[in-house]
């Protein structure tokens, strides 16, 4: 198997996903961070985090760096259960939504399925 044969097929479209939530995920924390961090700065952070996440990701693909994405599909998959749940229990601790609030909910709950996903291919291509 090749370096790059992770970002073949199928494979194409988790990048396009991952570079696209890095970008959006991104944007929006630098936004936030830059014009009104002290309003909720834990959530902001979560969404930086989450995008250096998004964007690590898609470079362990694009590169068929194999063990990088894994441990960055676990730490992205670990983020969604733990901040999902924090927020559904303690809503005010958020009060402002990160990526990751809610299972993803802002982003249609992808967030929650890409990891599931993003394992599902790899272990595959194993």
């Amino acid at each position: 198997m090749t370096p790059t044969s992770l970002g073949t097929g199928p494979g194409r479209a988790l990048i396009a996903l991952y570079g696209l939530f890095a970008l959006a995920a991104g944007a929006r924390a630098t936004v936030q961070i830059l014009t009104r961090f002290d309003e909720a700065p834990l959530a902001y952070s979560l969404s930086a985090f989450a995008a250096l996440v998004y964007l690590l990701l898609t470079v362990a693909l694009v590169r068929g760096a194999r063990g990088l994405a894994l441990a960055a599909l676990g730490v992205e998959l670990a983020g969604v259960l733990v901040i999902g749940t924090a927020s559904v229990l303690d809503p005010a601790a958020f009060p402002e939504a990160t990526v990751w609030s809610v299972y993803g909910k802002g982003y249609l709950f992808i967030p929650l399925v890409l990891p599931l996903v993003g394992l599902y291919w790899l272990m595959r291509r194993r």
